[in-house]
This record gives C-alpha cells, structure tokens and sequence, in this order.
C-alpha cells in the first residue's frame, strides 16, 4: 500500500512518523466533534477490511469484548446480498475504535469547513476495533473469497480515537440502544429484490379492496385504524398460498393470488362493510379472529392446497362458501381457545397455524396433511391446550 493518502481512497503506507522507521497507515478523512470529542470519517477498500478491523470475541467472555458475538447464521445471507447484487448492494458505515495517538493533518490551514478535511495518519501498530457492523464486516471477508473483484469498492468507517474497553462497551449499547428495525411491512413496501414482495405489492394495489384496507407501512394496526389487515401479514399469507404453485408467468401467479384473495373477501360480509364505510375496522378487529395474520396465513395455506389441486377457479371457487359457516367471533372460546389463541390474546405460533389451518380445512371438507393431522390429534386430547 504506497501512494498519496490524501488523494487515494486506500490507506497509503509511510515511513515516518512520532518514532523513526515506524511505518503508518494515511487515510483520507473529515473531523468531525461529538461529545466533546473527535473523530473522523474516512472510507477504506473492502479488501482491507477482513485485515484492518478486528472483532475481539475469540476467548474472551462478553464482560470483556466491546461487542455482541457473531450470530454466524447471518454472514451467508449477508454475503450472498453483496455477491448477488454486485451492482446495486449497499452499505452503512462500520463504527470503529483505535487504541493509538493519531495525527489529522489539515488540507488547509484555518478553522473553516475546508479545515476539516485533510489527512489522518494512524501508526501500524495500532489496533482497530469494530464497534458496530461486525456482521458486515465478516460478509465482507466471506463474499471477497467469492468474488475479488469487489475487493477496490470501499465503504465508510466512522473511526473514535483512544478509547477503552469500557467507553466501547457504551458506545456498543449506545449505537444499538435507538436502532429499530424496520417494521416488516415496510420491508415488503420498499423490497425491490425480493419477487414475492413484488407480487404482494402488484395483488394488493391491483385490487380495490385489498389497495383499500392493506396498511402498507405498519405491521401493526392501531385502534382506531381503518385498516384490516398489514402488508406483511399478506406478503406471509400470500407466499404460503403460492408455495410450490407453478406457472408459465409471473402475471399468472399475480392473476391468481388476486382471484384467490378476491374470493376469499367475498366470504367475509364484514369485511365488504369496513371496505363500504358501513362498519369500522377497529371493531372487526376487536371482535372478530378473521382479520389477524395467523388466519390469513391459514387461508393462504388453505388456498395453496386447492391451487395445486387444480388452478382452474371454477374447481375451488366454490369450495370456499363455507368459510361463511364459521363462526369467527374471539368469544367462541371453545373453539379458538388454545388454537389460535392463548388466554384470551392471539397466537401466530406454528403449532397454532397448523391447528388455525386444520379447524378451516375440516370445515371445507378438505383432507388434513400429516402436521395438521398430529397437531390436531394432540389438540382434541387436550394437550397443551
């Protein structure tokens, strides 16, 4: 690594510095104050990162790391997004400390806002900590392995100077303490990636009903909102029903899942009363199960069965009058009570999935796979009930 720092986005490599013949590293980068003290921000090439940046959890308990231990689960995933998608991935900043005496050199003197960019020069001996972004950081490691070319792309480091165990440990806290994550229906709103979230989003603002009572960004619904259901419980309800249900086209699979959904609405009176005006959704919410995620997932699986049996509407159309003998009132303890609820609240479990989608199946007349079937079995004995 040789080369002007200021003007490379790669760390250039010196000889100089506070002790003769030490060698350094020189970033390019912005001061910047925080709490009274200052930091920088820079950016590096990926291939650096797996060498520069350390994650300090190898033998050391959590009382003396700075971060959580790697959920190993999530690099793959992580990866794959980078090497997947080596031309739209991207990226925040990783968050890192350095335990060494460093030296900002100004492009300019003065106190103006040219003053804060200029060169920052880090000895070699100096040690790098990630303080947020150690998933990001092992990805990187594992999709460089995949694909070096990626190697010269860089990505931001917002870099604190001196700072020891414990303000690391707070700075940990501190930067996970005020991070949401998004909520899913608004992951399924913005996801561009993702062919079924494309789907959802086509069948609901195809269909006027659906477009009209679907919160599209919360994933939960306040007591006063219009809406019956969330983008996220259709995106769950609606990748269930098309599981494994092949076509020519992906407008056919749209075609479908709004004719399904379509069908479906019809069966449930109150719904088309909400969806009219005539009634408030904040009362079928409260009063009725039909409307929570548990039983459109029940639905879509349902739904799922009689596709593969035979695409053709009219074939399974019919099949779904019955849903209007079901009595869906909450109150009906004896029947919801222990499958799709748990002390009077609903439960999205998968066990009580299976036993939502078992209770619809035998009112249609339908056939039980083998899952249903044992959970259903362990319900009439009363089991975990």
């Amino acid at each position: 690594m040789t080369g002007d720092g200021a003007a490379a986005t790669t760390p250039a490599m010196s000889g100089t510095g506070s002790r003769a013949g030490e060698f350094e590293y020189v970033f390019p980068a912005i001061r910047g104050v925080q709490a009274g003290r200052q930091y920088y921000v820079t950016m590096c090439p990926l291939r650096i990162i797996p060498r520069l940046f350390l994650f300090n959890e190898e033998e050391l308990p959590p009382e003396m790391r700075a971060q959580r231990s790697l959920n190993r689960n999530r690099i793959p995933e992580i990866a794959r997004y980078i090497v997947e998608n080596p031309d739209s991935y991207v990226f925040s900043a990783l968050t890192a400390s350095v335990n060494a005496e460093v030296r900002f050199e100004s492009i300019v003197d003065g106190t103006g806002p040219a003053a804060r960019v200029g060169t920052l020069t880090i000895p070699m001996s100096a040690t790098f900590v990630i303080n947020d972004g150690q998933h990001r950081r092992a990805a990187i490691q594992q999709a460089l392995t995949e694909n070096p070319d990626i190697g010269d792309e860089t990505i931001a480091i917002v870099m604190f100077v001196d700072v020891e165990l414990d303000r690391c440990q707070q700075m940990f806290a501190d930067l996970n303490r005020h991070a949401i994550r998004p909520a899913p229906s608004i992951g399924v709103l913005y996801d561009h990636r993702d062919p079924l979230a494309e789907l959802t989003r086509t069948v609901v603002t195809r269909t006027p009903f659906l477009r009209d009572v679907t919160e599209m960004e919360s994933s939960s619904l306040a007591q006063r909102s219009r809406k019956l259901f969330t983008l996220s419980a259709i995106h769950t309800a609606t990748g269930s029903l098309l599981e494994d249900v092949e076509h020519d086209s992906e407008s056919r699979r749209v075609e479908l899942a709004s004719l399904y959904w379509e069908s479906v609405a019809r069966q449930f009176p109150l719904w088309q009363q909400v969806y009219r005006g005539y009634v408030t959704a904040g009362e079928v919410r409260r009063d009725f199960i039909h409307t929570h995620s548990i039983v459109l997932h029940a639905l879509g699986r349902v739904g799922n069965s009689l596709l593969r049996e035979s695409p053709d509407p009219k074939s399974w159309v019919g099949r779904l009058d019955k849903l209007q003998s079901i009595d869906w009132h909450r109150a009906n303890r004896e029947v919801w009570e222990g499958r799709a609820m748990s002390g009077g609240n609903v439960s999205k479990s998968r066990r009580n999935v299976d036993l939502t989608t078992a209770y619809i199946r035998t009112r249609l007349g339908m056939p039980l796979p083998p899952d249903e079937q044992r959970a259903e079995d362990a319900f009439n004995r009363g089991e975990n009930k």
